[in-house]
């Protein structure tokens, strides 16, 4: 692809995104072993040379493409300038780091193109499982190429919730129906599922970021589902601070029911 400005090709970014997510999935594959090393951050987070390398993958393939575009990378020192950017890319290179590093399948490649606050391209690529999740503004969404969808209907009852346990402890108080499932560690996979209607919702405690969110909120808006703050606000993305409170997804209608249960408890999961 010529190192020009594609806006004007949506099939182009397309095609960009794709191949660049599914080789940096591949990269992280590759760099399990041995010769993988892990750190802390001064948040306490982990990270690995697999991150690192991934991400320099990302950059390298979609700036080049891309000159004019901003960059938002979970491993990346932030720049400014993304802010007065046509378009950003924001990226996890691998989310879920904790699981990748003691081999669960859990663990995704995370990537958003973003303009005026919100996602209009995005893929989350599981390695582990071979899936990969592609959504683009208005072409509805998909799952290694098959359309996907968020589950129908109101019901919170005996409805498949994912999130942390804090919070799922505290829904059941208030709905005691629900069936929680097993944490999914990649925040941007959890959603995916709630895409693809493998599970009916799931949550986010506060301190997510842009870049664990945006490639997975497109997901779950072009599956006809909404992915919302607590009171029904949705996010909006490439902010001088990429930091969200909680947020919750669901299908449309069932999304719509969880708002009226939370909001009057925004305080207790904000």
């Amino acid at each position: 692809m010529r190192a020009t400005d594609p806006r004007s090709d949506r099939a182009a970014l397309r095609s960009l995104l794709v191949d660049a997510v599914r080789d940096a999935g591949e990269l992280a594959l590759a760099s399990l072993g041995p010769g993988l090393r892990t750190w802390h951050k001064a948040d306490a987070s982990p990270v690995s040379s697999a991150d690192i390398a991934v991400n320099e993958l990302l950059r390298a393939r979609l700036t080049a493409a891309t000159p004019a575009y901003g960059w938002l990378s979970e491993e990346s020192a932030d720049d400014p300038a993304r802010l007065a950017a046509p378009r950003t890319w924001i990226v996890d290179p691998i989310d879920g780091t904790r699981s990748y590093v003691e081999g669960r399948p859990d663990w995704s490649v995370a990537v958003a193109l973003v303009e005026e606050g919100r996602p209009i391209l995005g893929a989350v690529f599981a390695p582990a499982e071979r899936a990969l999740f592609v959504a683009a503004a208005g072409d509805g969404a998909t799952r290694n190429g098959v359309p996907i969808s968020a589950t129908g209907g109101s019901s919170l009852d005996r409805s498949r919730v994912a999130g942390p346990r804090r919070q799922l402890e505290q829904l059941a108080g208030l709905v005691p129906g629900i069936e929680p499932v097993p944490k999914i560690y990649s925040l941007a996979l959890r959603l995916a599922r709630v895409a693809q209607g493998t599970i009916d919702a799931a949550l986010a405690s506060r301190s997510a970021h842009d870049w664990d969110l945006a490639a997975a909120d497109l997901l779950v808006h072009e599956a006809g589902g909404a992915l919302t703050a607590v009171g029904g606000e949705r996010p909006s993305y490439n902010r001088a601070d990429p930091v969200h409170g909680s947020l919750i997804a669901a299908g449309g209608a069932r999304h719509a029911a969880l708002v009226d249960v939370l909001r009057e408890h925004r305080r207790q999961f904000a």
